[in-house]
């Protein structure tokens, strides 16, 4: 089975070092705390991606650890909007490609505004979806800001 997923490649591509890493998965246990239980990892080092749409900017990326929730004020004011909300998840598929449980934030159908969590500067590698359920890309923070353009901001509470 090919578990080349579009992420994988635009990695591929541009010569970023990764890794793979499969757990399973189930329709009842798809947020990131569900892969740390599978995958053994430390929920501060497993990085959901959230998509939001702000006021003023549209959509906008977020990376955040599996422990923490979105702050809205924080993303909002950082992103350049007034403030922002989550998009509804049956929409997520149609505006990324990628289905609830598998989004990534490397390979959407279009680039958005991204921003990661101030806490993976801190850390070696961090594992984000691979762009389908049961698989994960371990990949260094600083080069996952360089490809999709991304930008280090404190947008988590706990």
């Amino acid at each position: 089975m090919n578990k080349k997923t579009n992420a994988c490649r635009m990695l591929d591509q541009q010569k970023i070092p990764y890794q793979l890493r499969e757990y399973a998965w189930s329709e009842d246990s798809l947020d990131a705390r569900h892969v740390a239980l599978e995958t053994g990892d430390d929920p501060a080092h497993i990085f959901k991606t959230i998509v939001l749409t702000g006021d003023k900017t549209g959509n906008i990326v977020a990376c955040i650890p599996a422990n923490k929730s979105i702050d809205l004020k924080k993303i909002a004011k950082i992103s350049g909007n007034k403030k922002c909300e989550l998009i509804p998840v049956n929409t997520l598929e149609k505006l990324t490609g990628y289905v609830r449980g598998g989004c990534s934030p490397l390979g959407m159908k279009k680039l958005f505004p991204t921003f990661i969590d101030s806490s993976a500067e801190e850390l070696e590698a961090i594992l984000i979806s691979a762009g389908k359920r049961g698989l994960q890309i371990v990949i260094a923070p600083t080069d996952l800001k360089q490809i999709i353009r991304g930008t280090f901001a404190s947008i988590s509470e706990k």
